[in-house]
């Protein structure tokens, strides 16, 4: 099984800081997000990785090749513990560039040639995951009791109209629509999607059917989606563990605030900071 990551869009809500730096390459103190999906991925079995990228994003490609010149001379320092922190990943990592920006599905045609017959999972990098057993694991375990494709999910989130929700089918387990963005009080259910997807190799089939019927603006995955769920082909998946929302800035900073918080080197300079910044006056 392989792993994609879709990297290719501009990041806008990150403006001025993705005029140059890809919002993927925006870290949590020291590690950029895109860096906890591939450990993710490689923790879940996956060492074949395609990254969706653009034209302004070789940064990408420069961060998961070597780095000789660090390594020469941290080697020449004897500095183990910097090296650590530069050596390449166990995984085989490859790089397609979306040309024109026309949505995900669209972007995940680009890949059809890499993935050929394979089940894959998607991730975004707005969706980090952080547990005992790696997100993209507890996908592919369902996978291999179903068959199905299949869809993450959190339980009833804070404001839930603002996700796709999911109906279900009375077994609980199938899927069988996504509600983009439904009104308040009318959710078909408490299941939130968020941004990581296991998918067989027929979705493409369906993504190119569905291209054959667009017409104009930006082309998203969901008709094929919604054309496996009407055969009773995707289940979904609650998320055991703990999802960081890093799509908007608020996110980004209540992500790093709780990714601090939960590493033992920055936990003490966090308290002191929030309790400094925030005593009553």
């Amino acid at each position: 099984m392989k792993g994609i990551i879709v990297a290719a869009g501009y990041g806008t809500r990150f403006l001025p800081a993705t005029k140059t730096v890809p919002k993927e390459m925006l870290p949590l103190i020291d590690k950029p997000s895109i860096a906890f999906i591939v450990e993710e991925f490689i923790a879940s079995g996956i060492t074949e990785i395609l990254i969706i990228s653009s034209r302004r994003k070789k940064i990408l490609e420069d961060y998961f090749d070597r780095e000789m010149e660090l390594e020469s001379v941290f080697t020449a320092e004897q500095a183990e513990e910097k090296l650590e922190k530069i050596k390449p990943y166990k995984a085989k990592i490859y790089f397609v560039r979306q040309q024109e920006m026309l949505g995900t599905g669209h972007a995940l045609l680009q890949a059809k040639s890499v993935l050929g017959n394979e089940p894959f999972v998607v991730a975004y990098p707005d969706d980090l995951h952080f547990g005992a057993k790696p997100l993209t694991k507890q996908l592919i375990e369902l996978f291999e009791q179903t068959g199905c494709s299949v869809l993450s999910t959190i339980h009833d989130p804070p404001n839930l109209s603002r996700y796709g929700v999911l109906e279900l089918a009375e077994d609980n387990l199938h899927v069988l629509d996504i509600v983009e963005k439904p009104d308040p009080g009318s959710e078909p259910s408490k299941e939130a999607s968020i941004g990581r997807y296991l998918y067989t190799s027929e979705l493409f089939r369906l993504l190119e059917e569905g291209w054959e019927l667009h017409r104009g603006g930006e082309y998203y995955h969901t008709y094929a989606l919604r054309q496996l769920m009407k055969q009773g082909k995707v289940v979904y998946r609650a998320v055991e563990g703990e999802r960081l929302d890093t799509g908007s800035p608020e996110g980004y900073l209540e992500a790093i605030i709780r990714y601090a918080s939960s590493q033992k080197q920055y936990r003490g300079v966090l308290e002191r900071a929030l309790k400094s910044y925030f005593q009553p006056s």
